[in-house]
């Protein structure tokens, strides 16, 4: 009986993310790190350069027989664990993450999510994230936390107050 492929996401070593990427890919394991190209200023330039969206993780969609093999991966710390199991990521938290990485003018931060007020409850009536339901952060009304439950991460994304209307 064939067991069914979830997205699981991993702990790696710090700045390991696309290295931990390529090692898994090479063993035939669908790995995804999510990439976004920031500009960073030197002293004498700009340049673009490729950055993980998220510092440490990188998300595999495996059966449950191959963690033991994405776990011996050099690199590899561990599962991110929620209420005490690996945490599964839907679908649809991938897809949505995916579709926002493809616009190029999105800008995206991550900040852990310890420390943040619950505020107003908005939806997003524009892009990518249209339908979705956030939470603005006080004192700024461009900017909507999208909590990813299982990562125990927020997802920073600024809007334009027009593409947000009170929940």
């Amino acid at each position: 009986m064939g067991e069914e492929k979830k997205w699981y996401a991993i702990y790696t070593k710090p700045r390991w993310e696309k290295k931990v990427d390529t090692q898994l890919t090479k063993k035939g394991i669908e790995s995804w790190c999510p990439i976004q190209k920031i500009e960073r200023q030197w002293s004498d330039r700009k340049k673009v350069i490729e950055d993980p969206l998220f510092k440490s993780y990188v998300f595999v969609r495996i059966k449950e027989s191959l963690k033991t093999d994405v776990l011996i991966t050099d690199g590899v710390l561990n599962f991110v664990h929620f209420e005490k199991k690996p945490a599964i990521i839907s679908d649809d938290e991938i897809a949505i993450i995916k579709r926002y990485l493809a616009d190029e003018t999105a800008k995206i931060s991550i900040i852990s999510k310890e420390g943040f007020e619950v505020n107003a409850k908005v939806k997003v009536n524009w892009g990518v994230f249209m339908d979705n339901i956030g939470t603005v952060i006080r004192g700024n009304k461009n900017k909507v936390f999208v909590q990813l439950q299982t990562l125990g991460q927020v997802m920073v994304v600024e809007f334009k107050t027009s593409h947000l209307i009170p929940e």
